[in-house]
């Protein structure tokens, strides 16, 4: 199902644009070299336009949100349009806040993105303002289970349709949609749960994945969502045989997406399409 998506991204090794928070910057920079890709993380506004037109794909992150950062976002966002070059959105904690909320509406409004990731709280307040964000985790009512699963897709694919954005929704079964057709990924372990910044790093690897693909979106976006879940299990297996904690679990995280190839994403992975 996702032939050359991988390998395009190991070929061509995009280099990715990410303004994103600080909190996970070192893991989003890791992230994608280890996908194949190549990062750069410039976010002063007196350089971002220069670097996102050199770029193969932008990732912008509200995860650790100011003044000087979103008017970065903006003017990155808007150059990436005029360069045709594939935009993904993370809105961290959208809604959470007077200032997330404003911004989150301003660049959804002002630049044309190729990805919306995000949870499904954040995501309905970006397409409702109906979300109820907990900080920037997910409510336990909005949350996506098997009884509401198909209610949930076919959200996904009205928001797509109003955005002209692929529309990825992560949880315990990540959703990814265009306005035709959704993938339900049931990748994941929840130890990825207990360590900050795997959200963001999905955003990262998303970008590599769509900056070496821009002609498959859809698919390279969710290549990117059940290759980051098979790469946590993969990393709980060998957590588990060398008895360590969290901080170990983030590096085996790593070391598995460097491994990480067509053949193991055909064999591991668990989706399916409606």
């Amino acid at each position: 199902m996702f032939e050359q998506i991988i390998t395009n991204v190991r070929n061509n090794v995009p280099l990715v644009h990410a303004i994103t928070n600080y909190v996970t910057v070192n893991d989003c920079a890791n992230i994608i070299l280890a996908s194949g890709g190549s990062p750069i993380m410039a976010d002063d506004i007196n350089e971002v336009t220069d670097i996102t037109a050199i770029s193969s794909a932008l990732v912008l992150n509200m995860g650790t949100l100011n003044e000087r950062t979103a008017l970065s976002m903006l003017a990155a966002g808007k150059k990436a349009n005029q360069c045709g070059l594939p935009v993904v959105f993370d809105p961290v904690g959208a809604g959470a806040s007077a200032f997330r909320k404003k911004l989150a509406y301003q660049l959804l409004e002002e630049i044309q993105f190729s990805v919306i990731k995000g949870n499904i709280s954040e995501i309905k307040f970006l397409a409702a303002g109906e979300g109820k964000t907990a900080g920037v985790d997910a409510c336990e009512g909005d949350k996506v289970t098997e009884d509401n699963l198909k209610g949930v897709a076919d959200f996904a694919k009205e928001f797509s349709k109003r955005t002209g954005s692929v529309i990825a929704i992560t949880g315990a079964i990540d959703l990814v949609a265009d306005g035709n057709l959704a993938y339900a990924v049931r990748n994941g372990h929840i130890m990825m749960s207990r360590i900050t910044g795997t959200g963001c790093m999905l955003a990262a690897v998303t970008g590599s994945y769509v900056g070496a693909n821009p002609g498959s979106i859809l698919k390279a976006s969710a290549a990117a969502v059940c290759g980051m879940g098979l790469c946590g299990e993969l990393a709980y297996k060998k957590l588990s045989q060398l008895h360590g904690g969290t901080g170990t679990y983030r590096m085996l995280l790593i070391d598995e997406m460097s491994r990480l190839n067509e053949q193991m994403l055909e064999e591991g992975g668990k989706y399916e399409c409606f």
